[in-house]
């Protein structure tokens, strides 16, 4: 355990030294680890059921994408406003709220009865991980100041992401109805809400001033525009309400930027953007969002529509997939000083790339066979992703604003999820031909963003001289 001094003035004058309370790195680890895969499993867990559920909530196929997109919105739209409230008024605070929120928006989501009451539910799921996730790294940060402690503290976050995709459909597929799932979910995560408190120590980094609350509003306005505007658009995007979503995303991100750079305490500096290591951990996470999470979140709705698969076939089958990147994440720390963090990612991207091109005609021949090299290829490549991405968003800011970093990405990440979901669900069910005509265009889709995201974070580079304060 280590232990750091504070001092205090008494009354006298005379300065005193008090002791903080100790700081358990291995405990935290395991807390916001064990709420981190709690969190993707509750954002995953639709992805085996969405058949059952749309069928129960008499979902039709126009509004299917919100069920998949509500807790991508929520995460979206509160991630980086919950980064700079855990570095500015407690991440251990933030946390164990974000937690105990997201147990009970769990419990409410397996209650729903409406299409619109499980989406409500779903959103509230995202803005409560959203708090949890974006302090987590935090708390990370603060109980592992070394590089190497930090460097094995965000390999096992970032694994325990890839943990909780890999649980989350054998779970969801097991259980007799998919309401269940979200009560066992949702009485998990309770139980580490509770523990948090006990073995979390606080921590902050205050900046003084006003909280920046137009900054959150506009900010969060432009998020949920944006996000309508493109689960809206696989249905036309030249219809007026799709338009109009847009410009007002477009517009609110310019009084945004106008804000933060008039306001002495912004929610994100956005001179980081001059930071290749950020500019690469942002383009990184939207990219992961576009390329990998689009495409797998609804493949296996895709798989049993088309080769009939139950929805415990089809959480077996993704194991495969999520299980790799598991492994793979845990063991990627052992990479580090010899492959940074950015080629990591390019590497990632590019493995992901050619999986998604050896799925390629999987679907037309009805072989779940044939997708087997796919999902592995694909899988390790996630691995090497969940594994940089953590640990390039808390290098490339300073210590103090980890949870604010992490935000930032973690916010590009979701965007591009619910833009990905809404475009491989446009393509699989708007091609001519069927649908597994339409899952091999959005493979290929996925195949040539993940190469573009190879390219641009491969090209990013650390300036001569350029260090993280």
């Amino acid at each position: 355990m280590s232990r750091f001094i504070e001092r205090t003035e008494s009354p006298a004058g005379k300065t005193a030294q008090v002791a903080a309370p100790a700081v358990r790195p291995g405990a935290t680890l395991a807390v916001t680890s064990a709420a981190t895969a709690l969190a993707l499993m509750t954002y995953t867990a639709p992805m085996v059921t969405l058949a059952g559920t749309a069928a129960e909530l008499h979902t039709p196929l126009s509004a299917q994408a919100w069920l998949l997109n509500g807790t991508p919105l929520g995460l979206a739209a509160v991630l980086l406003v919950a980064g700079s409230l855990a570095d500015d008024h407690g991440r251990r605070r933030v946390f164990v709220w974000g937690t105990l929120a997201l147990a009970l928006t769990t419990l409410l989501g397996g209650l729903a009865t409406t299409t619109l009451a499980f989406t409500l539910a779903r959103v509230a799921q995202g803005a409560s991980s959203a708090a949890l996730l974006a302090s987590s790294l935090g708390l990370l940060v603060h109980a592992f100041p070394t590089p190497h402690g930090r460097l094995r503290a965000t390999g096992v976050w970032g694994a325990f992401v890839s943990a909780g995709i890999a649980v989350s459909p054998p779970l969801s597929g097991a259980l007799p109805d998919w309401r269940l799932v979200y009560g066992v979910l949702g009485a998990a995560t309770l139980v580490v809400a509770a523990l948090a408190p006990r073995v979390l120590t606080e921590s902050r980094s205050p900046r003084g001033g006003r909280p920046d609350l137009l900054g959150a509003a506009t900010f969060g306005a432009a998020t949920v525009a944006l996000i309508a505007a493109l689960t809206l658009g696989r249905d036309g995007w030249l219809r007026a309400p799709v338009g109009l979503l847009l410009v007002a995303a477009i517009a609110l991100l310019a009084v945004f930027a106008a804000v933060e750079r008039r306001t002495a305490t912004p929610m994100i500096d956005l001179a980081l953007l001059r930071r290749p290591d950020f500019l690469a951990s942002s383009l990184g996470g939207l990219v992961t969002g576009l390329a990998v999470i689009g495409l797998f979140s609804f493949l296996p709705t895709v798989l049993q529509r088309t080769l009939g698969l139950s929805p415990m076939d089809t959480a077996w089958l993704f194991l495969l997939w999520s299980g790799l990147s598991f492994v793979v994440a845990l063991q990627a720390r052992r990479l580090a000083g010899r492959v940074p963090p950015r080629a990591q990612l390019a590497l990632g991207f590019a493995l992901h790339a050619a999986g998604a091109l050896a799925l390629l005609g999987a679907v037309d021949a009805g072989s779940w066979q044939r997708m087997l090299p796919g999902f592995v290829v694909s899988g390790i490549g996630s691995g090497l992703l969940n594994a940089a991405l953590p640990l390039l968003a808390v290098e490339s800011v300073p210590a103090a604003r980890a949870a604010m970093g992490s935000g930032a990405q973690q916010t590009l990440r979701y965007v591009g999820s619910c833009a990905g979901v809404a475009l491989t669900i446009a393509l699989v069910t708007g091609t001519g031909g069927g649908l597994a005509r339409g899952a091999d265009l959005a493979m290929v889709v996925s195949a040539v963003l993940a190469a573009l995201g190879a390219v641009l974070v491969g090209v990013t580079h650390r300036k001569n001289g350029a260090r993280v304060a």
